[in-house]
């Protein structure tokens, strides 16, 4: 499904769908001779005008300053609906926002069965900076916003795949007089706009369907405060949790097939997801896309698409071994939203699952062929 959306260009409005905003995003105004996107600048140091400085030209050093990082600040920020402000990875922008807007006395609410780095991270330094951290699982039940200085939603959750109604907890957590910030990472842009439900800040790992590829880190942070964008604008030049150039080209470049890879990834889940839930020999299956599922009466409303992402049990961590050695067609490793079929047994890396626990990132190999690997790696592993 591509939901129309109006952007300006110039006097002129132009109606454009998900693939051409995609392709679109972040381009500067043609000119002949120059490519559709210009390669990456690679500078520390800039030329600076001698008598004016820093002030006669929008680049000086390369830490708070390249042209390439701006062109994908556009481009995501067009996509979200807000400014953005991108990072070296998506735990870097995930942080960085926390550490910027937290103080000591703060209260903060994080997801419960969001991404675990996280959590731990909360509990190793937040804690000890005198934020008290207060967890709570997407779904809900959640504590009293009262006294609470940020809501932290993951949604769709990452490994579970629960979804939050954001439109009914922003007007919960505003009323306490909290901020919100919703991590986009599963459903990307395309799938959902959080700043248009309600939230405060967006924040995400371009690392992964963003950006698509499995071949670079990135995070960003999107806003339509001005304030916020100049704390966290301040935090990033400060701390110097910047991409490098040659990565914020590679992520412009890959935005321009967001739609076609997330239309693909989809259409590959939903196959698989069918295909488990008429297993025997798997239990716990997640996708929010399937009717019975718990999260199927939020997510049918809330997102423009289902992710490419679901998770089920194999039992124990010996048949998730057995299962992909068995695939063709699903390499082990861990991330998620490339164009390769992935598999992801969580608890290896202490995430708190169970041991056969298995989050699969549908690639965009031909559906027919992916259901058939699957089908058969299955039965070799019964």
């Amino acid at each position: 499904m591509s939901e129309r959306s109006e952007r300006i260009i110039g006097v002129s409005a132009v109606v454009s769908g998900d693939g051409t905003r995609c392709v679109r995003a972040g381009l500067p105004e043609p000119a002949p001779g120059t490519p559709f996107l210009p390669g990456p600048v690679f500078a520390a140091p800039y030329h600076l005008d001698p008598w004016q400085g820093p002030a006669a030209a929008p680049d000086g050093y390369g830490r708070p300053d390249n042209p390439t990082r701006r062109l994908l600040e556009s481009a995501i920020g067009e996509l979200e609906g807000g400014d953005c402000r991108v990072f070296a990875s998506g735990q870097a922008a995930i942080t960085g926002l926390l550490l910027a807007v937290l103080r000591a006395g703060d209260t903060v609410v994080l997801p419960a069965d969001g991404y675990f780095p996280v959590r731990a991270f909360a509990t190793a330094t937040l804690a000890g900076n005198g934020v008290r951290v207060l967890l709570a699982p997407t779904a809900g039940p959640y504590p009293s916003f009262d006294g609470v200085r940020l809501v932290l939603v993951e949604t769709p959750a990452n490994p579970g795949l629960d979804v939050v109604d954001l439109p009914a907890l922003a007007e919960r957590v505003h009323a306490a007089g909290a901020l919100l910030a919703v991590d986009n990472t599963t459903a990307t842009p395309l799938g959902q706009r959080p700043l248009d439900l309600g939230a405060d800040l967006v924040v995400a790992s371009g690392t992964k369907a963003m950006t698509g590829h499995s071949d670079l880190l990135l995070g960003y942070v999107a806003t339509r405060s001005a304030e916020l964008l100049e704390t966290l604008t301040s935090w990033r030049a400060a701390t110097g949790a910047i991409p490098g150039a040659f990565d914020a080209w590679l992520a412009h470049r890959s935005l321009a097939t967001l739609d076609l890879r997330l239309a693909r990834q989809t259409a590959n889940a939903e196959a698989l997801a069918r295909l488990l839930a008429g297993r025997a020999d798997v239990s716990g299956l997640r996708w929010p896309g399937l009717p019975d599922d718990p999260a199927y009466p939020v997510a049918s409303r809330q997102l423009r698409r289902m992710p490419g992402v679901l998770s089920f049990d194999l039992g124990g961590a010996e048949r998730v071994a057995r299962f992909l050695d068995a695939a063709s067609l699903v390499a082990a490793a861990t991330s998620f939203g490339g164009l390769h079929t992935t598999a992801d047994r969580r608890a290896q890396w202490g995430d708190d699952t169970a041991p056969g626990f298995v989050r699969l990132s549908c690639g965009v190999e031909d559906t027919v062929d992916l259901v058939a690997d699957v089908t058969a790696a299955l039965d070799a592993t019964a």
